[in-house]
């Protein structure tokens, strides 16, 4: 058995493109618009699987890990995003990508106090974990005295 992608259904796809792509770095690998159920599918990898998997595009490889966005074209209300978990990433600097994110105008529910775990949402409330890579960096300011806001 060989894991996917997981599925997220999202309310306004330019929205969850700006978080998952420009504030936490995935790659768009694969679109899809099936105009006869009125969705549009895009797969989004990281950069690091991207490379490992050797995608140049085409039919998305067995194994290449991704999440797919669904965006329903006709509006829908979604809530609790965090009915199914949440979804996991580890980066090279946990601190850097909290920051990227809150300068993008997004909320780290969950700051990276220990250097190493960190919580935000997407725009559709689906909670993102971040984990450091190789250990936890040293604690810093303003991580290290930021409170928990919201839930994560």
């Amino acid at each position: 058995m060989r894991y996917l992608h997981t599925m997220v259904r999202v309310s306004d796809l330019d929205a969850s493109l700006r978080f998952y792509c420009e504030g936490l770095g995935l790659t768009e690998v694969s679109r899809k618009d099936i105009e006869a159920g009125r969705f549009t599918l895009v797969f989004l990898a990281t950069p690091e699987d991207v490379a490992a998997a050797g995608y140049e595009g085409g039919p998305l490889p067995e194994g290449l890990p991704c999440v797919e966005l669904t965006h329903n074209w006709d509006p829908e209300e979604y809530s609790g995003g965090r009915n199914f978990g949440h979804l996991a990433y580890r980066m090279d600097n946990v601190y850097e990508t909290c920051q990227r994110l809150m300068d993008m105008g997004y909320t780290i529910n969950r700051p990276p106090r220990d250097g190493h775990m960190a919580f935000v949402r997407s725009p559709d409330g689906i909670s993102v974990e971040l984990l450091q890579r190789n250990g936890a960096l040293p604690p810093q300011e303003p991580w290290a005295s930021m409170e928990n806001t919201g839930s994560w």
